[in-house]
């Protein structure tokens, strides 16, 4: 069996554009989030997700500098743009994981894998319902499934967010969901996923402090305990806590409620 792990990238983000490409301890943020990715112990191919965009050239340059297989799909159909990648890769089994997950533990990673190959769900995620600090997210499934999600998702929203297909019908697939192993659920409360500039410095702040060439895998329990002595670091960013796509389609979605969620 073998997976690819899928991060999606692009250069046009309407609230933080070239986000992928900013800074971030001497290197480019993808770069960055993609150390953290392969330091997951499970055997996995990376495959970066970009557009056919020709402003994306930049990110298709960022995945052949950082070595992994880059693929160039549709702009905003990321069903088709994951199966691409999943085709190309050779895979059986997809994990899909955001470019705009930095700070991302590659532990969680192994685990929500675990989960699924220990066999008995079609998709497997942490994040329906969430209890991880945002911005460590990760969903796996098979090609099979997303190939089926191919021929059958319709709505706009399914299209562009890849899994609501899958998620959003419990009585027709058997879904997994792996909460936080402290038992505690910091999903509303701890942004460490990046969409604004303020998300940006709170990031950047934590590189600084926790980053080490010598030792570049810090952990969630790492920063999290940094955060704890550091408040006003915890502060940069803790107006958009809470905040994610959910809020745009509640109208839409019949498995996310409004506590799931937090309107600017």
């Amino acid at each position: 069996m073998k997976i690819a792990v899928v991060v999606q990238a692009r250069m046009g983000s309407s609230r933080l554009p070239a986000k992928v490409a900013l800074p971030l301890a001497g290197a480019p943020l993808l770069f960055r989030m993609l150390e953290r990715v392969r330091a997951a112990k499970t055997p996995f191919e990376t495959v970066l997700a970009t557009t056919t965009d020709p402003s994306d050239d930049i990110v298709r340059k960022l995945g052949a500098d950082a070595g992994v297989r880059t693929v160039s799909g549709h702009p905003t159909d990321l069903i088709a743009r994951h199966l691409l990648a999943a085709k190309e890769a050779g895979a059986d089994v997809v994990v899909k994981i955001p470019s705009d997950c930095p700070l991302i533990d590659p532990s969680v990673i192994d685990r929500v894998l675990g989960v699924y190959e220990q066999g008995g769900f079609d998709f497997v995620s942490n994040l329906h319902p969430a209890t991880y600090p945002d911005g460590n997210d990760v969903e796996v499934f098979s090609t099979e499934l997303l190939a089926l999600a191919d021929r059958e998702a319709k709505r706009p929203l399914e299209r562009e967010h890849t899994t609501p297909f899958f998620w959003e019908q419990p009585e027709r697939f058997r879904l997994g969901n792996v909460t936080w192993e402290t038992g505690q659920n910091l999903s509303m409360s701890h942004r460490f996923t990046i969409d604004y500039a303020e998300d940006y410095t709170f990031i950047r702040a934590i590189y600084e402090a926790l980053y080490r060439p010598e030792r570049p895998i810090f952990s969630l329990g790492d920063i999290l305990a940094y955060l704890d002595q550091h408040p006003d670091v915890f502060e940069l960013n803790a107006k958009f806590a809470g905040v994610n796509w959910y809020r745009n389609h509640l109208d839409e979605l019949k498995t996310v409620s409004k506590s799931e969620t937090r309107q600017l």
